[in-house]
């Protein structure tokens, strides 16, 4: 007789479910859950962890908008209007694309970008190969390889207080709200895409309009690095003892995380202590007050003995 019931109940939630009346009865359910006091409790139990979170997650954000944007020359502006006759309108000139990261060229120029791209980088998009160059595209890339870490590091963390919470949460939440529990438990979300890293590209579309073709450049870690030591070969360095420095590089970050003991040099925590830390390279002597990218300069510091750092460097800099 119970098993009847049982298969009674489950034909008829099945019923309710198609007809759609079972998501309404699970909305109202979930609604009422994350407005529990059980739930509550929890949401107030982890707070300190939630907000940890947040911030490095703010903080990741920022690094993000570390690319100091280089100013393509200014060939001015102009609309285009087709005028010819039906027969001879090309449409598909009128998707030559305006941007300032966008270079409308030649076919020849278009080829040669994708055959030598960091030249005809730094020619048609005013690029200057010198050490101030050189010094904007090591801290971003210094950013850029901090965000990128942080970004997983951030979500082993938050996976962590999860799954440390994930067996008071009832079956129904957790396998079917997942997203809206950890919003609701006052996470914010890990924004995982690369879009942010800087794209410049060169596109050719024939007079005719019939053909097109296109080179990208994404400034996304290895490139960055790469472009790194090709500004590095043509820069005659001026600040630097016998035109010899170090570059901000990948490998460059690693050594000196390794040589300080994946330390931070200022309140001593370390990634043996707390695995998920994000450890970061600065310069003890800011580039800003002439400062160089020497390992004597460089130290480690974890994000947030860095962002004060940051901080005071630039109420110094207004003072």
């Amino acid at each position: 007789m119970e098993n009847y019931n049982k298969e009674i109940v489950f034909h008829a939630l099945l019923f309710l479910f198609t007809m759609g009346i079972g998501n309404i009865i699970y909305l109202i359910y979930e609604s009422r859950y994350f407005k529990n006091e059980e739930f509550l409790e929890i949401k107030n139990n982890i707070q300190d962890y939630t907000k940890e979170c947040n911030e490095l997650n703010q903080h990741i954000e920022e690094l993000k908008n570390a690319y100091i944007d280089f100013k393509q020359i200014d060939y001015g502006q102009a609309s285009y209007n087709d005028n010819s006759s039906y027969n001879y309108k090309r449409p598909e000139l009128k998707k030559l694309r305006e941007s300032k990261n966008v270079y409308n060229c030649s076919l020849t120029v278009c080829k040669n970008a994708h055959q030598q791209p960091f030249k005809y980088l730094c020619k048609y998009f005013n690029i200057k190969a010198d050490e101030e160059t050189l010094e904007k595209f090591e801290n971003v890339l210094n950013d850029f390889s901090a965000a990128e870490q942080g970004k997983n590091l951030l979500k082993d963390k938050r996976d962590i207080i999860l799954n440390g919470i994930i067996d008071k949460i009832p079956f129904l939440i957790k396998n079917f709200s997942k997203k809206k529990l950890i919003r609701k438990l006052g996470f914010k979300d890990i924004d995982f895409s690369t879009l942010y890293f800087p794209k410049y590209t060169f596109s050719y579309t024939s007079g005719g309009g019939n053909s097109s073709m296109s080179c990208d450049i994404v400034f996304d870690i290895h490139t960055l690095d790469r472009f790194i030591n090709y500004l590095s070969e043509i820069v005659k360095f001026k600040k630097s003892v016998a035109g010899q420095r170090a570059l901000m590089t990948s490998s460059l970050r690693e050594k000196i995380k390794k040589r300080d003991n994946y330390t931070c040099k200022y309140c001593g925590v370390s990634l043996e202590k707390e695995p998920h830390l994000l450890l970061e390279i600065d310069h003890i002597i800011p580039l800003s007050k002439n400062g160089q990218t020497t390992e004597e300069n460089l130290q480690t510091l974890c994000w947030k003995c860095n962002k004060t750092k940051g901080a005071k460097i630039i109420e110094e800099i207004k003072e």
